[in-house]
């Protein structure tokens, strides 16, 4: 992914105040592990890399909101989203890990949790556990309408995230099934989740204007690694113009209904405006 990387706490501290400096109000973090396993152990470690780099970004620059990913993709070793048993991804123990990870991310100082595996149940699991430990105030931001998309090849290449069997159909959605995006999206918000998000944002600028029509939250989208790889890709070769197709696209979430944009090209698109 061209101008992605992958960054050690301290370099990324130093990206955090850049961001902020231009007036980009939060970011998201992705983690890479020493080490992984079959339970994505590190994943909820209070001395996970993800629990580390908050602590040390809010250090440096509180004012930022940091948001981070609640998920086991990028933790476990076999690459899937959740507790694998028999090459099945197991829904409920899996909901038990991703609570415990919420929990620790917001121990560390995370301003807003983003579960993104797609497990039923996990925005209630979640809400219970931070709600638990005193932590009522931190919101949650569900990846609520989350397809099986073509358009996340190079993020898992960057987060070497791949799964190493199989797919994610069997727990993300189905591009077709539009119907289905309303559906989850409302049990979220009915278990707790204070910002629902559609991934990804291109292909699904329906499903982003159906939801805000829908419901009376803040709608985020995700303007995904491939998407975002494309236009860069097209401008490198001289097919487009890179800065007014980024704009397009990002002007068409944002006409979508879109109240938050979550997108690689955010640092290009601010120096843009």
């Amino acid at each position: 992914m061209p101008g992605c990387f992958q960054q050690s706490i301290d370099e990324t501290v130093k990206e955090a105040k850049s961001i902020y400096k231009l007036g980009i109000p939060a970011i998201i973090l992705f983690g890479i592990p020493e080490h992984k396993d079959e339970k994505g152990s590190d994943a909820y470690s209070d001395k996970g890399i993800i629990q580390r780099a908050v602590k040390a970004i809010k250090d440096s620059v509180p004012e930022l909101v940091v948001i981070t990913d609640v998920c086991l993709c990028e933790y476990t070793s076999h690459g899937h989203c959740g507790i694998v048993k028999g090459g099945k991804v197991l829904n409920d123990p899996t909901i038990e890990v991703l609570a415990k990870e919420a929990v620790s991310h917001a121990r560390a100082g995370a301003d807003i949790v983003a579960p993104s595996d797609m497990m039923d149940g996990r925005v209630s699991a979640i809400r219970d556990a931070l709600d638990g430990e005193g932590l009522e105030d931190t919101p949650i931001m569900s990846y609520a309408a989350k397809y099986a998309s073509a358009f996340y090849g190079p993020f898992r290449d960057a987060a070497e995230s791949t799964p190493k069997f199989g797919d994610r159909r069997s727990y993300q959605m189905d591009p077709p099934n539009r119907r289905e995006a309303i559906k989850e999206a409302a049990l979220d918000i009915e278990e707790g989740a204070d910002i629902v998000m559609v991934k990804p944002a291109m292909s699904y600028l329906d499903i982003i204007s159906d939801i805000k029509d829908s419901f009376d939250v803040p709608v985020a989208a995700y303007n995904v690694s491939g998407e975002y790889s494309m236009i860069k890709a097209a401008g490198k070769l001289g097919w487009i113009d890179e800065k007014r197709a980024m704009m397009e696209v990002l002007t068409s979430i944002k006409r979508a209904g879109a109240d938050m944009i979550l997108t690689y090209f955010a640092k290009d698109a601010v120096k843009a405006l």
